[in-house]
Formats: structure tokens, sequence, C-alpha cells
């Protein structure tokens, strides 16, 4: 069934990108996880709440009625909804400049099937070790500066927040209000896999 879900995040990625600055979706695949990125922030005057209800606004028309003539997908806006059937909200990251899905290979990860880290993502980081490590709950920067030792907020904002934030480890939980005095962060399902895969590999030595 999650096949089915990863085909549809496929075919919303060609139907949303931005062709205008000549960059094709990406497609990675990795050991524990599938990460569709496509060009372009969400369509102007759309909000998340609305992406997440299935509104559809497809910045390539022709080639969502080409989708739907040959039954790749059924009708405008439900793709969305059906993705969110079998994975959460926090498995889609929004930006200015692009939308990136993550579909993790399962929520869980168990001794009998653990996950490696960092072959399946080289450019996993000490800092972003550390910052998985210690959020366990909703933190704000203040309480995470204060567990990791760190004073230089530029430092912990480039090194730690930015790139956790980038790979799909953590989420704000306030997201349209990135500066917001209420900010927090969390682990995503991604970045609960990593803690529990590094806490394994740590009772394995």
């Amino acid at each position: 069934m999650r096949k089915l879900y990863i085909n549809k995040g496929v075919t919303e990625a060609f139907a949303h990108n931005d062709y205008t600055v000549e960059v094709a979706p990406k497609f990675e695949f990795f050991d524990d996880r599938i990460e569709i990125t496509s060009v372009g922030g969400l369509p102007q005057g759309m909000t998340e709440n609305d992406f997440f209800n299935g509104v559809s606004l497809p910045r390539n028309k022709e080639l969502m009625r080409v989708f739907r003539d040959v039954e790749l997908v059924e009708h405008l806006g439900s793709g969305v909804p059906r993705i969110l059937q079998s994975y959460g909200k926090e498995c889609f990251k929004f930006s200015d400049n692009f939308l990136r899905m993550t579909f993790p290979a399962s929520e869980k990860v168990t001794m009998q099937v653990p996950l490696k880290y960092p072959p399946s993502t080289p450019q996993l980081t000490p800092q972003v070790e550390e910052l998985v490590k210690i959020l366990d709950k909703e933190m704000d920067r203040e309480d995470i500066q204060n567990r990791l030792g760190l004073s230089d907020r530029k430092n912990f904002r480039l090194n730690y927040i930015t790139p956790a934030l980038e790979q799909g480890f953590i989420e704000m939980t306030i997201p349209d209000k990135p500066n917001s005095s209420l900010q927090k962060y969390r682990l995503t399902i991604l970045g609960k896999q990593l803690k529990n895969s590094m806490e394994n590999q740590k009772f394995d030595e």
C-alpha cells in the first residue's frame, strides 16, 4: 500500500515542480527512506493547511492532464490526502524554494533491523548527531543550547538547527512563523529513527 502512496509522491513532484529554473525533481534513495524534492515552494496564495486539505494548484496543468489521461491520478487534490493516510504531515518539509517529501522505510526501528549511519546519510555531521541525541521532547532554542553547552547563537543556528531541519531530522512546532518567540523544535519520525539507531549501535559496542 505504501508503494502506491510513494508513487503519488512522484507524480505530485513532477506536477508541482517549477521548471522555470530548469531543474527537475530530485529522487534520492537511502537504506531507511526515500526523499523526493521538487523545486518551488507552495503556490502563491496557498497555505500549508490548504495543501494538506487537498487544495490543488498544480504549476504544470498540461502535465497533470496527461497524468489523468493515463490514469496516474484520479482527480485533482487527491494525492496529498492519500499520502497522509499512511504518512504524517512531518514527512513534508516546506521552504520558499523547494518542497521535500520524506518517506521512511518504517516508523519504528528495532534491534533486528538496525539502521546504519552515516553510510546511508553521508551529510550527517557530529553537530546534528549531538542535537538529535539530546532532543527528547519539544524544546525551545535556549533549552537546546543549554543542553548542548553552546553560547554562540550563530554557530548553533548554522551548524545544528539549519542542517537538522534541512535533512528532516527535526521540525519546528510553528513552521509558518520560524522566528516566533514561542518556537520550539522536536524530532521527526526520521529523527527518532536516527536516535534509536545511534542508541542501538551504542549498546552493540
